[in-house]
């Protein structure tokens, strides 16, 4: 459940609690490559968070190279190279 992922009142900023929660679901295949991330407003009324604190989020998953945003379009999981290729 979400309210077991965000600490609205942990020394963590929610930012960076949101983005290692989308995170998660990447790494654990919720959210798959290629695929859109949950946007801005659906981070806003998922997690209790102000719509900046969603921009932040995102721009820290674009920071770490794991979502690509596409103007007008939104946010995308950004396919993994495969490791098998060789």
């Amino acid at each position: 459940m979400v309210d077991d992922v965000i600490d609205h009142d942990g020394p963590t900023p929610l930012y960076v609690q949101v983005a290692d929660a989308v995170q998660a679901r990447i790494e654990a295949g919720e959210l798959l490559p290629n695929r859109p991330i949950p946007s801005e407003n659906q981070l806003v009324q998922e997690y209790g968070i102000a719509r900046g604190t969603a921009r932040k989020s995102i721009q820290l998953l674009r920071e770490r190279g794991l979502v690509v945003t596409v103007v007008g379009r939104g946010t995308y999981v950004v396919a993994k190279p495969s490791t098998e290729e060789k």
